[in-house]
């Protein structure tokens, strides 16, 4: 099975007339409700630095959005722990108000996508500065809001060495608790259980408190799947809460996978596909700022029986692909060892 990707892809391109957002629109949360399709995308311009941003966008139909101000609804915060990148959102909703988690950086990045993979810009410091703005690590902070528009910062959620993203929260409590996905970088040798960076569960009480230890869930078994992380919030089905997850070979391709989690304890992994649902094939997603290939879903939501899921291309425009939510929960569990 395969996802089906939209035709009129990409649905969010890079706006010339805002320098925020000028060279870069891409991995997008997503949110449905009373009709309507939310996106909070990922955004930058041309700068040398590469600030990057979050704005937003909605729709009627899922598939043809309209931006809604010629600002980011969401910014770096100058001296602050996010002053150089808020990016990569993931977004739930607990009564009335949102929750999202994001990545940051310190520092602005800088040009990566012209340095080797996964290497980023940092100014220097003296060796008692902490690893963090040495090395200007990724990591991820929470921010919450009710209406999509005005966000409060909480503040970092994982741990300051850690070069920690893919951070993504379910959308309820589980026996009384909150779960979260992550993907720890440094989490890898023979103590913790896999040789590359790997998705990782743990519990809290309040959101904000993630003292437990982690547990590793799910590590690359494929050849297409070496290094994986967390992609969209976890959809919850009869069947178990549905995760879509993606997958980096040996030569940096992006591709998408899915897994079922236990309902009563997210920990457990009940069945997870052998093969890709969505892999790079288009020009936009084999040949923008990531000339390796990338497809990155960050939103997923369901409408009835149709799931829509939210991708970024190549690390620089807006997607989105569509399928029947119950015949992409029994591909998984058919596809599964």
């Amino acid at each position: 099975m395969k996802l089906k990707k939209f035709e009129g892809n990409p649905i969010l391109s890079p706006n010339p007339e805002n320098t925020w957002e000028s060279l870069v629109v891409c991995n997008p949360a997503a949110y449905y409700e009373n009709g309507k399709f939310y996106l909070l995308y990922r955004a930058a311009g041309d700068d040398a630095e590469h600030f990057i941003h979050i704005g937003l966008a909605v729709s009627e139909d899922g598939f043809n959005f309209k931006r809604v101000s010629d600002k980011p609804v969401l910014s770096p915060t100058p001296n602050s722990f996010d002053a150089g990148s808020v990016e990569d959102p993931r977004i739930v909703k607990f009564e009335d108000e949102f929750y999202m988690t994001y990545a940051f950086r310190p520092y602005p990045p800088g040009r990566y996508w012209e340095n080797a993979y996964d290497i980023v810009e940092a100014p220097e410091h003296n060796s008692f500065a902490p690893k963090c703005l040495r090395d200007n690590i990724g990591n991820t902070a929470l921010a919450v809001t009710k209406d999509l528009k005005n966000f409060k910062k909480v503040g970092r959620l994982t741990h300051p060495s850690l070069d920690d993203r893919d951070v993504i929260l379910f959308p309820e409590k589980i026996n009384g608790k909150f779960y979260m996905l992550h993907r720890p970088k440094n989490y890898v040798g023979a103590e913790y259980g896999t040789d590359y960076p790997a998705i990782w569960i743990k519990s809290s009480e309040d959101l904000m408190s993630w003292d437990v230890p982690s547990k590793l869930l799910l590590k690359g078994e494929e050849k297409w799947e070496v290094k994986v992380g967390g992609n969209t919030p976890p959809i919850k089905t009869e069947s178990g809460w549905l995760l879509l997850y993606h997958g980096v070979d040996e030569n940096f391709t992006y591709r998408v996978g899915a897994c079922l989690l236990d309902l009563d304890d997210p920990t457990k992994v009940l069945y997870k596909t052998q093969n890709f649902l969505m892999e790079p094939e288009t020009s936009f997603e084999k040949d923008g700022l990531y000339k390796w290939g990338v497809v990155f879903p960050t939103g997923a939501v369901v409408r009835g029986d149709d799931l829509y899921v939210y991708y970024g291309a190549s690390d620089q425009w807006c997607c989105v692909a569509t399928c029947k939510l119950s015949e992409l929960v029994d591909f998984v569990k058919k596809d599964s060892k």
